[in-house]
């Protein structure tokens, strides 16, 4: 195990942690190495693609779209990280909410020809789920070509509701990195956390949306003393040709599941403006994408010159993120983030505690919203540039989850972000209350953050 972990680990301090167990504890370590350690994920993905050659929306030559201000070393390093294009022609359409998402996703599957192809990590045969599934089943019925990828932990290990019924249905449907067997089933940590619906390859939606009842908020009893059972979130609608790259990130995933490839007309048409917006996706996991939403929030911060809004459900970056954070701030850079004011899952709101103390001390603003839990992931720039997407603002995110986001490039859509973010600015952590909480909260909240590579 030691061997196994000096050449393949690149992180220091994981590595030694990693060691440190396998000697203080043989088998208990080496049991847990095996589990969460290994990435097989890696091998079996080039695996996969030296059998599979890819032919999807990266075949299309297209002039890229040079930007002359200071966000230009932003674009030319998307451009080189995700190989795909910075498309024109994009309308990006805010929704809130499942209760305007799912109606709007509904509607678009009903009027779907030739094919859809979906993704959630979060899939339930609930009040939500359940008119999604018979939307997908009537689809399927009359001949449109269906895709359907649920995530094999997010949506339920052993029983699965929403799986089962689409099966039923006679809808293809999978399970991904899925195995009852446990000898086959060591990727606990590795989830695709992408959320992706693609109508005929012209439409899409994407965002921090899972399918679930607890996204309909509108109908939920005001006066209800607990809301902790419902999540706000944003999702959004995607019509030109940026949604080719939305739908070729799905078959992607697809044939790494199920071994088929999805090619041709029904699923990559020619693409058709619609727009003006300029947009790309950008993908990471933990194989050939690995870190790449990491590294462009990274180069994002340092090519800002007036302000960065970031919103997210959990904060956990690591160091060198919050030393770019806060290098932004001395440098003049407006910052504010805005988190939940309580999470839903308590030891991740410890590790907060100790981990954001450095970031505030350097002036930049942190804001805690108020329930419902905000799952929102949304980060803008300048007023200019727009990242929206599944992933948090965690190491879980960055680095072990097959995750999806969208960088655009649009002042309207930035105003309308930066408006909505600092509307939810209610209450400012402050860096006297940090230091001021007593030594056994400070304790606890220290021994969670040494669980931040997994939290």
């Amino acid at each position: 195990m030691t061997l196994h972990v000096l050449l393949r680990k690149r992180d220091i301090g994981g590595s030694i942690g990693w060691i440190g167990i396998a000697w203080l504890a043989p088998i208990l370590g080496s049991l847990l190495y095996l589990v969460f350690g290994i990435n097989r994920v890696t091998r079996r993905a080039h695996r996969l693609r030296a059998r599979r050659p890819w032919h999807g929306s990266g075949d299309r030559q297209q002039a890229p779209i040079e930007r002359t201000d200071h966000l230009a070393p932003l674009d030319r390093t998307a451009r080189r990280l995700t190989r795909r294009p910075a498309e024109g022609g994009n309308r990006v359409t805010l929704l809130r909410n499942g209760d305007e998402a799912y109606p709007a996703m509904i509607a678009a599957i009903g009027q779907a020809r030739t094919s859809i192809a979906l993704s959630s990590y979060i899939f339930r045969a609930d009040a939500a789920g359940n008119a999604v599934i018979q939307a997908l089943a009537a689809a399927h019925a009359r001949g449109v070509t269906v895709r359907v990828l649920i995530d094999g932990v997010g949506s339920g290990y052993f029983w699965t509701g929403a799986y089962r019924r689409l099966r039923r249905a006679g809808v293809p449907a999978a399970r991904f990195l899925h195995s009852h067997l446990p000898w086959r089933m060591p990727f606990i940590n590795l989830r695709t956390h992408k959320k992706i619906l693609c109508i005929d390859g012209r439409l899409g939606f994407t965002g921090g949306l899972n399918i679930a009842e607890e996204n309909l908020v509108a109908d939920a009893d005001p006066a209800a003393d607990e809301p902790d059972d419902l999540v706000r979130d944003t999702h959004f609608r995607i019509e030109g040709p940026v949604v080719a790259q939305l739908t070729d990130a799905f078959a992607e995933d697809w044939v790494f599941t199920t071994g088929e490839t999805l090619a041709g007309a029904h699923w990559f048409p020619e693409p058709e403006p619609v727009g003006t917006t300029v947009a790309r996706v950008v993908t990471s996991g933990p194989d050939q994408d690995l870190e790449k939403i990491e590294y462009l929030a990274l180069q994002a911060i340092g090519c800002a010159q007036h302000s960065i809004r970031i919103m997210t459900p959990y904060f956990l970056p690591d160091d060198r993120m919050l030393t770019a954070l806060g290098l932004a701030v001395l440098r003049g850079v407006r910052v504010d983030v805005i988190v939940p004011q309580k999470s839903d899952h308590r030891v991740v709101d410890w590790a907060f505690r100790a981990q954001i103390g450095p970031l505030a001390a350097t002036g930049a603003k942190i804001w805690r919203s108020p329930p419902p839990f905000e799952h929102s992931k949304l980060m803008t720039v300048d007023g200019l540039w727009c990242l929206i997407g599944s992933s948090n603002w965690d190491m879980r995110s960055f680095r072990l989850n097959f995750e999806l986001n969208m960088e655009v490039y649009d002042q309207d859509l930035a105003a309308r972000l930066d408006q909505f973010m600092i509307r939810a600015q209610r209450r400012r952590l402050s860096v006297r209350r940090l230091v001021k909480r007593g030594l056994p909260w400070r304790l606890r909240d220290a021994a969670a953050r040494l669980m931040l590579p997994y939290l």
